[in-house]
Formats: structure tokens, C-alpha cells, sequence
């Protein structure tokens, strides 16, 4: 019923004095600030919760996501229409996707989280010192988190789990192009939360809303201990340029894979089809081959059919297009460059540590693998390649918190401070020390 229905008002007689029916009022949205500040209550009780009524809250979750599938699911295809309507790439689109059998699968990954184990309380270092003082380390939630991030609904979900997991509230802000599915999701956290008595701001969906709304988040000191951006390369570095809170970037995944000169070439073949072709749109698709020049002729004529197979197209240095007709000629700007799309690059190179050098040059921090036989390169390029991950003889894509043992990922930190690699509980957690003494002075 509208706002100005007079519907139900009794009418007045003639010359008589109206009744005053009140008007119903649209209900107004908390400030971003309001947002923030019922989270900051609502993680000073998750700092108190022991593991028991946190995975109840999950289970919970995971209940009501399944019994909620398929308003999910019409949301998302909403959201899906409209993104085809604004000409959203194919890669986002994928990235977008939240049907039954992703809203299963995202069910069942909180499951997992409330399986693992609670890092909250956890000790270590405990050491008497000379003066008799016990010390020790204990992990502790860190406060207020706020995820900011594009498409992938799924990472509202996932990112709720951990956080609650953790003992920390967050500020989920999805982007426009999956407002409608967020929002049924906020609907199923709300009751969740409500239906084990825990505060319904633990989590809370932040409508998507402009860069200034954006810029007010990031700017709340004292109220938000954590963001975390997880996204294109222009989300992450706005977020990065414009914070006043701490920030663990995941910048863009230009992920290598090398294949060492006498390198098994059917695990060459393997690990670069599934690195490039198995999900192209995902930041630990395999975007650059580096081959050694003395396995290229014979590496590189397997690989290359295979990829053809599946429509991915070569840009090649010049050396490839003499072994790979139908490739095409790669500029500067393939190199370094994240296609998540069907597209690879790949560069024949004279050595191992040409090869490393591409990398430092080239690379994203994000995910680099060599295919070898011989264990003593191995050990260097692991020694010497700087990345949140490295692999060898394996797939760029086991860089993911579930691959891993984790369970669900909030993020891949491509930065140092607090945490380099996939984020899980653990990352979402800080360490303090934690003093008993028998009344000691210091002197």
C-alpha cells in the first residue's frame, strides 16, 4: 500500500473536523557512520562468543541459504539481465553468478568454516622469564572489517562466515552489478544471526552506493580496523589511494608458469590447459607461459594444439610465432597484463633466470609456478620468485583458501602487512601479548 493511500481513513462529515490519519513513512537507511558504529557494538559481544555459538551461527547460514535458494537465485538473474543490458564482459558475468548449485556450494563452504578450527584464544610462546613473569601470545579478533569488493555475491557469504568465525563484525559493500542479489543475502544473514540470538550488525550489506559513500568508509578511524578490497585493479588502488584505516590489497593476478628445459611435457601440456582454459576470469588463471628455448620446439607444438582445442589465442614473441604460426604478435603492453579472458601470453627465454627476471618485472606478486624435473632449480625459483604463492609442478590455480586447507578465502593479500597469500581465519585474527605476574615492578 502507498505512502498516501487513504485507504481504511474513516471519512468526515460534512463540517466536521477531520480525523487525522498518520501517515506511514519510508523507513530511513543508516549512515554509513550509523552502519559502522552498531558494528563496532556488535563485535565487542562476537569478541566474547565462544566457538559453540559462532558455528551455530554458521549452521544456521548454511540452513537458511539453502531454504533460500531460490529467491537467490531470482535476484541473480536480475542482476545477470541487467549486466548483459550495461554490456558486463563475459568474465563478470561468470563472476556474477549465484544459482542453486553455487548457492549449494556456498553453503557448504561455511560448513566447512564452522569445522575449522578457532584461532580466537589460541596461545603460543608461553615462556617464564627471569623475573618471573609468564608471557604469551594470544590471538585475538580484529575488530570491524570492511569488504569492499565487485561482482562475486558468493564473497558476501564467504566473507561473513570468516569474519564471524574470527569474532569480527563486517561491512559487506558489494558493487552495483549485484545490488539485487545482496541484498536477499543481507536478508539471510539478518536471520541468521537473529535466529541464534547474536546481533543482527554483525553483518551487515552495505547498499552499493557512490565513490564519496565509499571514501566516508574508508576514512572511519576508530570505528573500522580493516579494509579489505577485492576486485579489479581500479577498485583495489582507489581503496589504497583514498584509505585512513589499514588496508590488505589484492591487486590484479598476472600469474606465470615456466617450463624448465627438459620439463615433463605432458604435465607442461596439463598444467597449463587448466591454468588458462578451466576458468579464465579468475585471478589465478595462468595469463603468461615462459618456456625455456630448449623445450620450446617440442613443448610448445603440444600446448599449442591443445589450446587451439579450446579457442585460446597465442600472443607470441617472435620466437613462439616461428614455432606457432597462428599465434599472434605480442606488444609490450601483454606483458604484465591479466586478460581473464581466453587469451595467453608466451615468451620463449634462454634461461632460468631470464625467466625469473621476466617475473620480477612483469609479475603481480599474486601466483608463479615452474615445471621442471630438477629439484635444485626448483628450489631456486622458489627461493627467488616473489609471489603470495609459488608452485612447483602444479596448477596456478591451487591458490585459493579451500585449494590450500583454509577453507573459504576472505582474499588473496598480494601486500606484506598483516598477511601475503590467501586469507583465512587465522589472517583475520591478530596477535597480543598476554602478561601474569605475581606483583612485579619494573626497575
Amino acid at each position: 500500500m502507498g505512502a498516501g493511500s487513504r485507504c481504511g481513513a474513516r471519512r468526515s462529515r460534512p463540517g466536521a473536523h477531520a480525523a487525522r490519519v498518520p501517515r506511514p513513512e519510508a523507513p530511513i537507511s543508516p549512515t554509513i557512520r550509523e552502519r559502522a558504529e552498531r558494528a563496532r557494538g556488535a563485535a565487542r559481544r562476537l569478541a566474547r562468543l565462544d566457538a559453540g555459538a559462532k558455528d551455530a551461527a554458521l549452521h544456521a547460514l548454511a540452513r537458511h541459504l539453502r531454504a533460500s535458494a531460490e529467491p537467490i537465485a531470482e535476484a541473480n538473474r536480475r542482476d545477470l539481465e541487467a549486466g548483459q543490458a550495461a554490456g558486463l564482459s563475459v568474465a563478470v558475468l561468470d563472476r556474477l553468478q549465484m544459482g542453486p548449485a553455487v548457492v549449494e556450494a556456498t553453503a557448504a563452504a561455511v560448513e566447512v568454516v564452522a569445522r575449522l578450527p578457532d584461532p580466537v584464544g589460541s596461545q603460543r610462546e608461553g615462556r617464564r622469564l627471569a623475573n618471573g613473569l609468564l608471557v604469551a601470545r594470544e590471538r585475538v579478533p580484529l575488530g570491524v572489517i570492511a569488504m569492499i569488493y565487485e561482482a562475486r555475491p558468493n564473497v558476501t557469504i564467504d566473507a561473513a562466515a570468516l569474519c564471524l568465525k574470527a569474532g569480527n563484525a563486517v561491512l559487506l559493500r558489494g558493487g552495483k552489478e549485484a545490488s539485487q542479489t545482496n541484498s536477499v543475502l543481507g536478508e539471510v544473514l539478518a536471520a541468521s544471526l537473529g535466529e541464534v540470538g547474536l546481533p543482527v550488525f554483525a553483518a551487515q550489506v552495505v547498499p552499493a552506493g557512490d565513490r564519496e559513500s565509499t571514501r566516508e568508509l574508508l576514512g572511519l578511524t576508530g570505528l573500522v580496523d580493516l579494509a579489505i578490497p577485492r576486485g579489479g585493479e581500479g577498485l583495489v588502488r582507489f581503496v589504497a589511494e583514498h584509505a585512513r584505516v589499514p588496508v590488505v590489497q589484492h591487486y590484479h593476478g598476472v600469474c606465470h608458469l615456466y617450463l624448465d628445459a627438459g620439463c615433463d611435457v605432458e604435465m607442461a601440456r596439463a598444467l597449463v590447459l587448466n591454468g588458462k582454459v578451466q576458468r579464465p576470469g579468475v585471478c589465478n588463471a595462468l595469463e603468461c607461459l615462459l618456456v625455456h628455448e630448449d623445450a620450446a620446439r617440442e613443448a610448445l607444438a603440444s600446448i599449442a594444439a591443445s589450446l587451439a582445442e579450446h579457442g585460446v589465442e597465442i600472443r607470441g614473441c617472435p620466437r613462439t610465432r616461428e614455432l606457432v604460426p597462428a599465434a599472434v604478435a605480442a606488444t609490450g603492453a601483454d606483458w604484465g597484463r591479466e586478460f581473464l579472458d581466453l587469451v595467453l601470453a608466451v615468451r620463449v627465454v634462454p634461461s632460468l633466470e631470464a625467466a625469473i627476471e621476466h617475473i620480477e618485472r612483469h609479475g603481480s606478486h599474486h601466483t608463479e609456478a615452474i615445471c621442471t624435473r630438477d629439484v635444485e632449480r626448483a628450489e631456486r625459483f622458489l627461493r627467488e620468485v616473489d609471489a603470495s604463492c609459488v608452485l612447483v609442478n602444479a596448477s596456478t590455480r591451487f591458490n585459493d583458501g579451500g585449494q590450500l586447507g583454509l577453507g573459504a578465502e576472505i582474499g588473496i593479500s598480494t601486500s606484506k602487512l598483516h598477511a601475503y597469500g590467501p586469507m583465512g581465519l587465522e589472517s583475520l585474527t591478530c596477535e597480543r601479548f598476554v602478561v601474569r605476574g605475581s606483583g612485579q615492578v619494573r626497575r
